[in-house]
């Protein structure tokens, strides 16, 4: 178990090494270079605040940013296009490839005539990076893009020895939640009993296993695998899916093992700290992105999933969505009955969920001021967490387990049950299924191969099999284990995401109650507008709510217009408030996904650009009505209004108009999605989906999934609620298997 072995220096705490740097010496050369023109050491003498100096004076470089860089892009962040990236800044090292990157711009009057790109003056190569921005030739904008998420991302986000960044103070934040005490011994937590450690000594593992009741057999040592776990099921994944159809097999008296890819961090190895916990909690380290880098993709990776980290906003399953489902799609079950509803009981319940706030932090409170003076709909968005639960900080874990995430809900109901395992650092490889086992479909599915982080190869035994490791990760690991169902990867949807921006001086406190507050305090999601939802009828439009940005992440989403315009905007962080649209992505076939071969790719569609737009501008005018001094967007051009109350109506119309009509489906603003669904939909039939109305897959009986990638459709609104309640109803057919197999969990067969 986790406790039985010493604890090394948390993965999430600062002042840690950086990764292993492969990167040439001509690739660091332009990669700081680089850096250092995003970044770049600006002349302060004349203010007086030392803060300010400190930031506005330390370069890129200066904080280590090109080494810690390099060693992401080496051996850290996997994506199609790296050896891209990597060739473009050996090209930018030499004066003919900087000439084929840059243009003439790179060219000189006097002898060398050619230049190299360090050897540009630095205004010119910031002409040069801003052309890059807005060009619409793919591999100049993917090398912004990247760059630029990767640099700011870094420098506003490490951390020394002490938790502290010398840029902090300067923007007005105070690093991790002060309120948050890191306590050195372990604190008590639901899940210690049913954590097992596969890096412990091999006799540790087995005595663990056999003590809680799992028959285990091994092999020769030089064997793969060199072990055999025997359960009644096995989960792959642990979040929002995983979680609930663990706790609810394990409450029924079978024996479950849930295999989980990323760590396992309780309450005393959590941090708090953005860049660690980006790190660590999230897949791909928070920097996936689907090929063309068009879209930043956040999903958790720990043991909880998405439901660790996600910002709390728990929406039951709208009507207009289950009305879709059942009707257009078919799908009378789970959706056409009294179950679904009461599954969306049991989950809220048992996650608390309730509307009400004591305090709202100030970008809801903005939201809410603003649609109530326009008169737009505006709601209390239900949380999974108590109505004094005023964090700023969800997204880097729960610091007291007040949020109620699955590792503290159905899987703690696993855990107290004593009937399963949770195998942290461990890969699922491939679904074990074989011929002529299956009653109906021909192929039987016994267990799941898997890896350890130290390499050790283990298969787990099982009468049933649950894939739940998300709808990007499912994909790929069913493709592995040999099913061939043409829908599989097929119709992912992502929620995509545009935002807005206001500046809220520290002067401004009448218009907007709590206005003294920071931007980053204070619960995530307690506000909703559906003003362009069309709720009313399909919910393909947009709802309108506000995000969890601390320094890192709000680097990378906002416009790059110089190194000084950059570090200006910076400097209004704890003031600017943002707002998001989300729209129910719903035209064409969708995207694809199969991070098995390392590709995801996403076209957004003209009906959802339009939704998008739309909520740009009732954003905007949102903003405006809550006092903003100054307001923009995210399009890389960088427009932004200032002096907004200065403005005429005239003045206003105009720039709302023409910033909101901007197209969005050339990538030229930032787009995100923390919401990932729809790739192994759930359908009547084998032709048009991947698994069936129970959750089974068409191909191989006994291999259920069960997470958001069953999603028949985009949402429209956050979906935890939603993905709880159908693996709740999955883990009821999972049950209904496992009866009909009987009791015992040890197999007659071995592999």
């Amino acid at each position: 178990m986790v406790t039985e072995r010493v604890m090394e220096e948390s993965e999430l705490r600062g002042g840690r090494a950086p990764y292993p740097n492969t990167l040439s010496e001509r690739e660091m050369k332009s990669l700081t270079a680089v850096c250092d023109t995003l970044l770049p050491s600006l002349d302060v003498s004349q203010l007086k605040d030392e803060s300010l100096k400190t930031f506005y004076r330390t370069s890129a470089s200066m904080l280590g940013v090109p080494e810690h860089v390099g060693g992401m892009l080496s051996s850290r962040i996997h994506h199609p296009q790296i050896g891209l990236l990597r060739w473009g800044l050996w090209l930018l090292s030499t004066w003919y490839g900087t000439l084929f990157l840059c243009g003439t711009k790179c060219m000189s009057r006097q002898f060398p005539y050619f230049r190299s790109f360090l050897s540009v003056p630095s205004h010119v190569r910031e002409e040069i990076l801003l052309s890059w921005s807005l060009s619409s030739f793919f591999l100049f904008n993917m090398l912004f893009k990247c760059l630029k998420y990767i640099t700011l991302r870094s420098f506003f986000t490490l951390v020394n020895e002490k938790n502290e960044n010398p840029s902090w103070k300067a923007l007005g934040y105070c690093g991790p939640d002060p309120n948050f005490v890191n306590q050195e011994e372990e604190l008590i937590s639901p899940l210690s009993e049913s954590i097992v450690d596969l890096g412990n000594p091999t006799e540790v593992i087995f005595k663990t296993l056999q003590k809680k009741g799992f028959q285990v057999t091994t092999t020769s040592p030089s064997s793969i695998p060199s072990a055999t776990i025997h359960c009644d099921a096995v989960v792959v994944g642990s979040g929002s899916g995983g979680g609930v159809i663990a706790g609810v097999l394990a409450k029924a008296g079978y024996k479950v093992v849930v295999l989980e890819k990323g760590e396992y961090y309780p309450k005393n190895r959590l941090s708090l700290l953005e860049g660690p916990t980006l790190d660590n909690m999230y897949d791909g380290s928070g920097f996936m992105a689907t090929d063309d880098v068009g879209v930043v993709v956040l999903a958790g990776s720990t043991v909880g999933g998405g439901s660790t980290i996600n910002w709390s906003a728990s929406l039951r399953t709208p009507d207009h969505v289950v009305d879709e489902w059942r009707y257009v799609h078919g799908l009378h079950d789970p959706f056409g009955g009294k179950a679904y509803d009461r599954a969306l009981d049991a989950v809220c319940d048992r996650m608390g969920v309730q509307s009400n706030v004591d305090e709202e932090g100030l970008n809801n409170a903005v939201l809410r001021s603003g649609c109530v003076k326009l008169g737009y709909t505006v709601m209390h968005v239900p949380c999974n967490a108590p109505p004094d639960h005023y964090c700023g900080w969800c997204h880097l874990g729960c610091k007291d387990g007040r949020k109620k995430g699955t590792a503290e809900t159905w899987l703690a109901d696993m855990a107290e049950s004593g009937n399963g395992v949770i195998f942290p650092k461990c890969e699922a490889l491939r679904v074990v299924h074989e011929k002529g086992e299956g009653r109906i479909k021909g192929r039987k599915a016994r267990g799941v191969v898997f890896k350890h982080d130290n390499h050790a190869t283990f298969l787990v035994e099982s009468k049933v099999t649950v894939v739940a490791c998300g709808a990007l990760r499912t994909p790929g690991l069913l493709k592995r284990s040999g099913l061939k169902n043409k829908n599989i990867g097929r119709n992912l949807r992502l929620h995509p995401v545009v935002m807005a921006w206001g500046y809220f001086p520290p002067t401004t406190t009448e218009e907007v109650k709590g206005m003294k507050k920071n931007s980053y305090e204070g619960g995530i999601i307690t506000s909703m507008s559906t003003v362009v939802s069309n709720f009313e009828t399909t919910g393909y439009g947009a709802v309108i709510q506000t995000p969890s940005l601390h320094p890192g992440l709000f680097s990378v989403v906002m416009p790059w217009m110089s190194g000084a315009d950059f570090k200006d905007r910076m400097t209004r962080f704890s003031r600017t408030v943002h707002v998001f649209a989300l729209a129910r992505d719903g035209g064409g076939e969708g995207g694809a996904v199969d991070l098995a071969r390392g590709t995801m790719t996403y076209e957004l569609d003209e009906r959802d650009e339009v939704s998008l737009q739309r909520g740009l501008e009732k954003m905007l005018r949102i903003l405006v009505a809550a006092g903003a001094e100054e307001i923009g967007t995210h399009h890389f051009t960088g427009e932004r209004l200032m002096n907004v109350k200065k403005a005429s109506e005239d003045e206003l119309e105009r720039f709302v108009k023409e910033v909101s009509g901007k197209k969005l489906r050339n990538w030229s603003a930032q787009i995100c999605s923390a919401h990932q669904m729809g790739s192994c939909r759930m359908g009547v039939e084998a032709g048009r989906s991947a698994v069936d109305q129970r959750g089974e897959t068409w191909e191989v009986e006994g291999l259920f999934v069960g997470d958001a990638s069953v999603l028949p459709t985009a949402l429209g609104v956050n979906p935890m609620v939603t993905v709880q309640a159908i693996a709740y109803c999955t883990a009821q057919s999972v049950l209904d298997v496992l009866r009909s197999a009987g009791r015992s969990i040890f197999m007659s067969s071995s592999v």
